[in-house]
């Protein structure tokens, strides 16, 4: 092959390689969530198996029992701050109310720009986890859960997909995007295992399941 030629064709793969590049990145989401990297699936599933396996018992349950959206930092609260590190090219104002932005969520596919039409899920729901032990915490410890950032326990999400899923486990509700699947159930197990609440017998058989393939 002449040195002509072959210039030629590393000019040609080059611009292939570019153009494939490129189609990827207009395809690509717009934003993605960052939820904290949930523990392998491995860890889970060793997690699991030390989750006591009790009923649940909402008697007493009241929302208002887990303060939530608490300040962060600034004029920043929980859900303000979700808002920012889940979305992309995220904007503020003073009062630290997204403004613009976009946002991918993860449970269901959805782009949206408007921060109106985001819910921040708490993945393992506050009637849940006060079903499976939060009923005797202390309300400091119930806070912490509520507004927890470091734990894969808060995600911003399409808000009619959040209030679908209500205070179901994953028993009954998952998210709609089967490649969320396992990381959601690894997440779930490692939110439930950290704050030492119980799993139901349902409950622990989808998580098995759902890990047996991860």
């Amino acid at each position: 092959m002449s040195k002509f030629y072959a210039r030629r064709r590393v000019s040609i793969l080059a611009a292939l390689s570019g153009l494939i590049a490129s189609v990827a990145i207009f395809n690509a989401p717009t934003a993605s969530a960052a939820l904290p990297t949930p523990v392998s699936a491995a860890t889970a599933r060793s997690y699991l198996a030390q989750l006591t396996v009790a009923t649940e018992d909402r008697t007493g349950y009241d929302r208002d029992l887990f303060p939530h959206w608490i300040t962060q930092s600034g004029a920043c609260n929980t859900r303000e701050v979700v808002l920012k590190r889940d979305g992309t090219n995220v904007v503020q104002d003073s009062s630290c109310a997204a403004t613009s932005g976009s946002w991918y969520s993860v449970y269901d596919g959805a782009t949206w720009t408007a921060a109106s039409d985001l819910d921040i899920d708490h993945l393992v729901p506050l009637a849940e986890a006060w079903d499976s032990g939060a009923d005797s915490w202390t309300t400091s410890r119930r806070q912490s859960f509520a507004n927890d950032l470091t734990r894969p326990q808060l995600i911003a999400v399409t808000d009619n997909v959040n209030q679908a899923k209500g205070d179901q486990d994953p028993a009954t509700w998952m998210p709609s995007r089967t490649a969320y699947r396992c990381t959601y159930v690894r997440a779930w197990v490692q939110v439930k295992y950290y704050y030492g609440l119980s799993v139901d017998s349902a409950e622990k058989s989808a998580l098995t399941n759902y890990l047996a393939s991860c």
